[in-house]
């Protein structure tokens, strides 16, 4: 709690190396831990960001990632080895917290992370993993789901440590959805889990008819689909090879077009109305974009007849009145944009985020910063932002309160 409000984080992060992670592996994907050989790299432990800073180095799973390097008005320069860094974020990007962030709460020390939200004043944390999540379903099957359900085992633990403050997903690949759907109603009753992410492979769509046992499970569980931002690693996001290799516009556009694209079709697809009790949110994607995205891509419906079934109950913008759609604010994006989202929207949408522990925090003044937007928000929507829309999306069957 921070100045009588309560908050609840909807984007912190874990980044796990596969030393920690393969510590939760099952005797089959440790049987086959040389096919996941090529897909391993060192890379170095830069302090202050949560990282076990007392090893020096990090051992990752590197998929397919993109290494943007054009500096924009300059010639593309010589492709450099991928050794030593974690994509191409690595050294162009800088801490700006006020406080170093405690070491390993992105690895395995759960307490460092709870003794850090008390100092900022969080009460609960929705944890994310990183990156190679979103690639994983590019991977053979076998390795998909050991690496997923190690991650299931591992996030138990860490969240144990107290499963009302400390909140996940179940991640669900698209590549197995029945399996996916079996893990669903296997984890839906523990604490931890607050969130369901449906991790696709390249090329196929979120509204996939294959994919209706995860929506079922889902809602059977009353767990809702979350999506979240990354630029890096496969399957990419809309529009990846017409960016020019240059990182800002790759970050700037990736995150926003990929919570753009999810949205459209989990609001097109037919899947709102079929499970009643599904909530969708776009988490790390910017939210300044969502009003005119909702009435546009509802114009657009319209003016393009036959792009959608014609039982389709809703409008996107009728989906996101009804208190079906969430988004967390971007804190770049300033108190004018969140005021004007609210404004044209409602203020039953946005949710709380601040990117912990990663380099967008302005750890431990993000939560406070934010609520001193209540001056120009008004107490309710300030509420509303920092932790009530959040405790709305989430299936949370415990809270600190």
């Amino acid at each position: 709690m921070k100045q009588g409000i309560r908050v609840i984080d909807s984007d912190t992060h874990v980044n796990p190396s596969m030393d920690v992670l393969l510590r939760y592996a099952d005797p089959p994907l440790r049987e086959r831990l040389d096919d996941l050989a090529p897909y391993l790299r060192k890379v170095k432990v830069s302090p202050g960001r949560g990282d076990a800073e007392d090893e020096g180095q990090a051992t990752i799973l590197s998929i397919k990632q993109l290494r943007y390097s054009r500096v924009a008005g300059a010639k593309p320069s010589a492709p450099t080895g991928a050794e030593g860094d974690r994509g191409f974020l690595s050294a162009r990007t800088h801490m700006v917290t006020r406080r170093p962030i405690t070491a390993r709460v992105a690895d395995d020390n759960a307490r460092g992370r709870l003794a850090d939200m008390d100092t900022e004043g969080r009460d609960i944390d929705f944890i994310i993993p990183g990156a190679w999540a979103y690639g994983a379903p590019a991977l053979a099957s076998h390795l998909t789901r050991g690496l997923v359900d190690a991650y299931h085992r591992y996030m138990a633990e860490y969240c144990a440590t107290n499963p009302r403050r400390l909140k996940s997903m179940v991640l669900a690949p698209a590549t197995d959805p029945a399996a996916s759907a079996r893990a669903i109603e296997k984890l839906a009753k523990d604490d931890w889990v607050a969130a369901v992410w449906p991790l696709l492979p390249e090329g196929l769509p979120v509204d996939d008819p294959d994919l209706e046992p995860i929506w079922a499970a889902a809602n059977g569980a009353d767990l809702p689909i979350m999506y979240h931002g990354f630029t890096i690693e496969t399957p990419y996001f809309p529009g990846y090879r017409d960016v020019w290799e240059n990182p800002a516009m790759s970050r700037c556009a990736g995150q926003t077009w990929g919570g753009q694209r999810f949205l459209s079709f989990m609001l097109m697809g037919g899947m709102l109305d079929r499970h009643p009790r599904l909530r969708v949110a776009t988490l790390e994607c910017g939210h300044g974009w969502l009003p005119h995205w909702l009435v546009r891509l509802t114009r657009q419906i319209d003016y393009v007849r036959g792009s959608v079934s014609p039982t389709l109950k809703h409008t996107p913008l009728e989906y996101a009145q009804m208190g079906r759609v969430f988004c967390g604010i971007d804190f770049s994006e300033g108190i004018e944009l969140t005021r004007a989202v609210i404004d044209i929207l409602g203020d039953h949408i946005l949710m709380f985020e601040s990117d912990y522990p990663h380099p967008e925090t302005i750890y431990p003044d993000h939560a406070e910063t934010v609520i001193a937007w209540r001056q120009s928000l008004g107490e309710q929507a300030t509420q509303k932002l920092m932790w009530e829309n959040a405790a709305r999306f989430f299936r949370l069957t415990s809270t600190p309160w």
